[in-house]
């Protein structure tokens, strides 16, 4: 995919552009662990922010693992009644977008008890102030539309640590806002090699083209915020969807991201689906107005997700063939977690 943002050259971003040398002359040494609490439908947002990069490195021969992570659904208490529906619609949107599970290993938090007992010791490594500082520890809880919130919210970087050294991943597919969670799995993984000796991988961020993608109220796409536009979404809701989104008054279209973020982000949206550069296809519109931008960008984001929707409706008819593909990657990543647990036992002079 092209990239078409105008992010300057982070260090977090030189390091991608590095990695990205790395995985086209050997992706087989990569292991990479990405995921998503069910809490909701996916959106464009996760899309462009990481699923494709999943099925990419996937297709280029790296070893991937995704999570759907249903014990990180607690922090959300809103939505546990729900909880089953969601990890189903998960797994549709995966199948969907080309997750292959044959080489690709999907699982849930909840299935793999050694994982989490991973928890345990990895909490022992950071401090509770470490924990308040987390900037997206505390957006989430800004966002979270509770009175309070519960002491998981405040262990998620940890949860999310165990997650990915699990498996003894080495690569996450991220956008820039996860920097922070991936720093602490980064500590714990140096604090437990250091304490107890080698066993973990400190592992690297990969940036996508798009990790901010707006939402239709101009700020940041998130399901918890309403302003997504789901990948399972029909045309005619994508089409309500988008023609209700922020843009401003001035008629001339423009790709400028500081000053006018409603407009940038639906040109933006349009350029990612159309593989083409935001300034392009906003000189293109030039001054055709918000409802010129609005149309261009629902038939992009239509003709993009139309495949997409088919394959979704079609593992939709047979829900037993997807539930078993979880149990299958249930299985193997079982395995893997023992495997870990194990190690760190033995590392730390645990016996069984």
């Amino acid at each position: 995919m092209t990239a078409v943002t105008d992010q300057p050259m982070t260090p977090a971003a030189i390091r991608s552009a590095e990695l990205e040398r790395q995985i086209a002359v050997d992706p087989g040494r990569f292991r990479v662990l990405t995921g998503d609490r069910p809490t909701g439908a996916l959106h464009l947002g996760h899309y462009f922010g990481t699923l494709h990069n999943r099925v990419r490195l996937q297709d280029l021969g790296a070893e991937v693992f995704v999570l759907i992570a249903d014990y990180q659904v607690l922090t959300d208490r809103d939505v546990a009644e729900r909880l089953g529906a969601y990890v189903e619609g998960l797994l549709l949107d995966y199948l969907a977008i080309g997750v292959d599970p044959a080489r690709t290993t999907v699982f849930n938090h909840s299935a793999v008890p050694a994982l989490n007992q991973l928890l345990l010791p990895f909490l022992s490594l950071v401090s509770v102030a470490e924990l308040g500082r987390n900037p997206t520890v505390k957006d989430e809880i800004a966002h979270s539309r509770q009175a309070a919130v519960s002491g998981l919210m405040y262990t998620y970087p940890v949860h999310q640590a165990a997650d990915i050294l699990f498996c003894k991943g080495n690569l996450v597919p991220v956008g820039q806002d996860q920097l922070p969670h991936l720093e602490v799995t980064r500590t714990v993984a140096r604090r437990f090699n250091e304490r107890y000796g080698p066993v973990f991988p400190e592992p690297d961020a990969l940036l996508s083209a798009a990790p901010l993608l707006l939402g239709t109220d101009g700020t940041k796409m998130s399901k918890s915020r309403g302003n997504s536009v789901a990948l399972g979404a029909s045309e005619d809701e994508t089409a309500r969807l988008i023609k209700g989104a922020t843009t401003d008054a001035d008629r001339h279209i423009t790709y400028e991201p500081a000053t006018r973020p409603g407009v940038a982000g639906l040109v933006l949206l349009a350029a990612l689906c159309l593989d083409r550069d935001p300034h392009t296809v906003a000189e293109e519109i030039g001054d055709g107005g918000a409802a010129a931008l609005k149309r261009t960008v629902t038939d992009a984001v239509n003709a993009k997700m139309a495949p997409i929707r088919a394959r979704r409706a079609e593992y939709a008819q047979d829900m037993g063939q997807v539930r078993d593909i979880l149990r299958a990657g249930n299985e193997r990543a079982n395995a893997v977690a023992e495997a870990t647990l194990t190690e760190v036992r033995e590392a730390m002079g645990m016996f069984r």
